[in-house]
C-alpha cells in the first residue's frame, strides 16, 4: 500500500510539472507567435542540433543575414528562443535593462565549477567589486607599461618560426604557434608567468591543463545540464569528491584539469604574495617584473577598503579564468589574419610597408602601434567579420518588452516594433548578425575590406546605439559584462603581426582550410579531419633584419 502511494504521489508530481512546463513553453510560443524563423530540425531538439553543430556555420549565417535582426528558433520541446541583432534591442538587453537579461544559469555554474568565483563566474555586486579592482590593469596607461612584455615574447616566437624555416619557404602549422604565443602572452602579461619559451618544444602541466579544457568539456555537454544543481552541493572539496565516483572518462579528465589549473594558480599566488612582501627588489625577478594583471589585482585588493577586499579564492579565480579566455581567442583570430593575408598579398604588402616604415624592426610604443591605420583596419576589419565566437546567450528573468531600431515584418505581414519577451526565454546575441547586415554596413558588408576603416563608417553605424565596447562592433560586447580585456587582446595581436610581418611572408598551401563552428571558432584542413591546424607557407621576408 505504502509502494502504491509513493508512485501515486511521483506521478501526480511529474504530471503537475510537466503541466506547469507545458504551459510554460506554450505562453512563450504565443508572445513569438508572429516572429518569423527557420523551422527546427526537430520537435524533440529543436534548433539545437542546427545552431551549436560543429558543421553550424552555414545556418548561422543564414539566421544573421537572411532573416530579420530578430528571428525565433526552438530550443528542446518547442521552448522558442530569440536571436538578436538590431542595434536598439542589443542596447535595452546590454545595457538599458541589463539586470532583466543575465547569463543562463549553466554559464554561470560551470565556469564556478571550473575556475572558481571569477569574472564568469559571478553576477551583481560581486561581480562588480572584482570588475572595479581588475579595471586598472586593463587601462591605456597600463597598457603602454605592458607593450614591452609583449615584444618579448613576439622575438621569441619570430626566433621559434625562424628555427622551422632554415630550408627556405616551409609549410607550418600557423595555430599552432600562435596557441603557444597567446599562451605566453597571457602567461607573461596576465600572470607573470611564462609557459612556454617558444623557441624549443616543452612540457607545461598548466598550460597542457589548459589547452585540454575546452576539448574535454565539449565532450561532456550533459555537465551543462548538471551544472546549476551541483554548484549547490556544498563548498568546492565536497563536489569534487562527489565527482570522483561518476563513472565517466570525460568527467574525471575534466575533474583533473580543474583541480591542476587551481592548484598550479595557488602555487603561483602564493610566489607573487610573498614577493609583494619581500618588497620591489624580488618583485623585479619575477616574470613581468610585477607589471602583470594579477600582480596589479593583489596589490589594488590590498590597498582598497575592507567592504571591496576580495577574498584569496576569488582572486585566484581570475587568473585560470583570465589564461582560458584570453588563449583561443587571440590565436585563433591571429591565424584567420594570416590566412586572410595570405589570400590577400596585396594588402600584406602593404601592411608590411606600413609598419617597415615605423621602424618595427625593434619595438614600436603602444602609441606608435595604435597610430597605424591599415593594422588597425586589419584587425578591425577581421574582428568584424570572423568573431572568434558569433554568439552568446541570455535568459529574460521577467516578462518584459524589447523595443526595435526599426519595424520588423511579422508572419502576418504585419510591422512590429517591439517584441514581448516572456520569463525564462533564452535570447541569444547575435554578434555577427550585428557586425556584418547590410542595412547597418552597405551593400558590401560581407566583403572583407579593411580600407572601410580608413574612412568615415555608415551613418546607420555611428547612429545606431551598438552597445559594443569595440569599434562599433559587439565582437567584444557591451556593458557590464563586456570582455574586460578587449585592448589587451587587440595590443597582442598587433604586437605579434608587427613582428611576423617584417620578418616573413605568408602563402597559401593547397589545402583547404575549414573554419568550423564551436564556442571559439577554430580551422581544421578539410571537414573530415578533427585536429585543429591551419597550415601556411612561410618564407623569411628578404628584407628582414634578423
Amino acid at each position: 500500500m505504502a509502494l502504491m502511494q509513493f508512485w501515486s504521489s511521483l506521478l501526480i508530481l511529474g504530471t503537475v510539472v510537466f503541466a506547469w512546463k507545458y504551459l510554460e513553453i506554450r505562453k512563450a510560443r504565443n508572445a513569438l507567435h508572429n516572429i518569423a524563423g527557420p523551422p527546427p530540425a526537430s520537435f524533440l531538439k529543436g534548433s539545437i542540433s542546427q545552431f551549436f553543430s560543429r558543421d553550424s556555420t552555414d545556418f548561422q549565417r543564414r539566421l544573421a543575414f537572411d532573416y530579420a535582426p530578430i528571428a525565433k528558433l526552438y530550443s528542446m520541446f518547442g521552448r522558442p528562443m530569440l536571436y538578436v541583432s538590431d542595434p536598439k534591442a542589443l542596447y535595452t538587453i546590454m545595457i538599458k535593462d541589463e539586470p532583466s537579461f543575465p547569463e543562463p544559469d549553466s554559464f554561470i555554474s560551470t565556469n564556478h565549477l571550473i575556475f572558481g568565483r571569477g569574472l564568469v563566474a559571478t553576477l551583481g555586486e560581486t561581480h562588480r567589486k572584482q570588475r572595479k579592482l581588475l579595471n586598472p590593469a586593463f587601462s591605456i596607461n597600463h597598457m603602454r607599461h605592458i607593450i614591452p612584455i609583449f615584444y618579448n615574447v613576439a622575438h621569441k616566437l619570430r626566433n621559434g618560426l625562424m628555427k622551422q624555416i632554415v630550408g627556405g619557404t616551409e609549410e607550418v602549422d600557423l595555430l599552432e604557434w600562435m596557441s603557444r604565443a597567446a599562451l605566453e602572452l597571457i602567461g607573461q602579461g596576465g600572470l607573470g608567468y611564462s609557459f612556454d619559451p617558444l623557441v624549443e618544444d616543452t612540457h607545461n602541466e598548466y598550460g597542457d591543463a589548459l589547452r585540454a579544457l575546452f576539448p574535454n568539456l565539449v565532450k561532456i555537454p550533459i555537465m551543462r545540464l548538471m551544472t546549476p544543481y551541483l554548484i549547490r552541493l556544498g563548498p568546492a572539496a565536497f563536489r569534487r569528491f562527489v565527482l570522483k565516483f561518476v563513472p565517466d572518462g570525460g568527467v574525471q579528465s575534466l575533474r583533473y584539469i580543474a583541480d591542476t589549473m587551481d592548484s598550479q594558480s595557488r602555487a603561483i599566488f602564493e610566489k607573487k604574495k610573498a614577493a609583494l612582501l619581500q618588497g620591489e627588489e624580488a618583485v623585479l625577478q619575477q616574470v613581468g617584473e610585477g607589471k602583470d594583471i594579477i600582480s596589479i589585482l593583489i596589490r589594488a585588493n590590498a590597498s582598497t577598503s575592507e567592504v571591496d577586499r576580495l577574498p584569496e579564492d576569488q582572486i585566484i579565480a581570475q587568473m585560470s579564468t583570465l589564461v582560458f579566455a584570453a588563449t583561443d581567442t587571440t590565436s585563433n583570430t591571429l591565424a584567420r589574419i594570416l590566412q586572410i593575408l595570405a589570400e590577400f598579398p596585396d594588402v600584406q604588402e602593404k601592411l608590411r610597408a606600413e609598419v617597415i616604415d615605423a621602424h618595427a624592426g625593434e619595438s614600436l610604443t603602444y602609441d606608435e602601434l595604435d597610430q597605424l591605420p591599415l593594422l588597425d583596419g586589419v584587425c578591425r576589419e577581421t574582428l568584424r567579420l570572423n568573431p572568434p565566437g558569433v554568439f552568446i546567450s541570455r535568459v529574460a528573468n521577467r516578462d518584459t518588452i524589447l523595443p526595435l531600431a526599426e519595424p520588423i515584418i511579422g508572419v502576418d505581414g504585419s510591422l512590429i516594433s517591439e517584441i514581448p519577451v516572456v520569463k525564462g526565454t533564452e535570447v541569444i546575441i547575435g554578434i555577427l548578425g550585428c557586425n556584418a547586415r547590410k542595412d547597418l554596413w552597405g551593400e558590401d558588408a560581407h566583403e572583407w575590406k579593411p580600407e572601410r576603416w580608413l574612412a568615415p563608417l555608415p551613418e546607420k553605424v555611428t547612429k545606431n546605439t551598438i552597445p559594443g565596447v569595440y569599434a562599433n562592433l559587439m565582437t567584444f560586447i557591451g556593458g557590464k559584462r563586456a570582455c574586460i580585456g578587449f585592448k589587451f587582446s587587440e595590443m597582442e595581436m598587433k604586437v605579434v603581426l608587427s613582428v611576423l610581418l617584417t620578418n616573413f611572408t605568408f602563402e597559401l598551401t593547397d589545402k583547404p582550410i575549414v573554419w568550423n563552428a564551436a564556442a571559439v571558432r577554430y580551422p581544421t584542413v578539410g571537414r573530415m579531419d578533427n585536429k585543429p591546424q591551419m597550415p601556411l607557407k612561410v618564407r623569411l621576408y628578404e628584407g628582414a633584419k634578423v
